[in-house]
């Protein structure tokens, strides 16, 4: 399964907002223009991430099984499959291009040989690397932009939105997605 790193996980990092009252501590209806701001924001930062993955050497399916094997490791294709919400062949299919192009190596379980691993290799790494700070630089050009006052409201509040999408009764649909 795709883990969370520590530092993300609701469940494990501070919560600047608790013991805070933020505004109204009532509930209210979202309005139509706080909706729009927020699904403009999430089409921004969607654009980001993709950009930062179109200047480098392969695709957005296959980053995306580079970032979970750079954070869970060595990992047999089922649980890469579980942590993308994939089918297994479409693992297959990523890995055959990757291991191609030298980006990570097949393996196989020592307690049973039929069960494929994949683990990344230094150019695999260096990818997910590259990547991760493509977006941090091009965040940091924005955000720099902004009042720190401003910017740890946005934090925030996206740390809250965090923690309320994790706990929704959706489940794993909100869970972090392997971008």
């Amino acid at each position: 399964m795709y883990q969370i790193p520590p530092w993300h996980c609701h469940k494990c990092s501070p919560r600047p907002w608790e013991n805070r009252v933020v505004g109204d501590a009532r509930a209210t209806k979202t309005t139509a223009a706080e909706l729009a701001a927020f699904e403009t924001a999430t089409r921004d930062l969607v654009g980001l991430a993709l950009r930062s993955v179109e200047q480098l050497e392969v695709s957005l399916p296959q980053f995306r099984l580079l970032l979970v094997l750079h954070e869970q490791g060595r990992s047999t294709s089922t649980q890469c499959a579980q942590a993308l919400s994939v089918a297994g062949s479409s693992v297959t299919r990523l890995a055959d291009r990757l291991h191609a192009s030298g980006h990570l190596v097949r393996g196989a379980e020592p307690a049973n040989r039929s069960v494929v691993t994949l683990e990344l290799t230094d150019a695999g790494r260096r990818v997910v690397n590259q990547v991760s700070n493509n977006r941090r630089r091009d965040l940091r050009r924005v955000l720099d932009r902004l009042q720190p006052a401003e910017r740890a409201a946005c934090a925030t509040a996206l740390d809250r939105l965090h923690v309320l999408l994790a706990d929704t009764t959706l489940g794993n649909a909100y869970s972090p997605f392997p971008l």
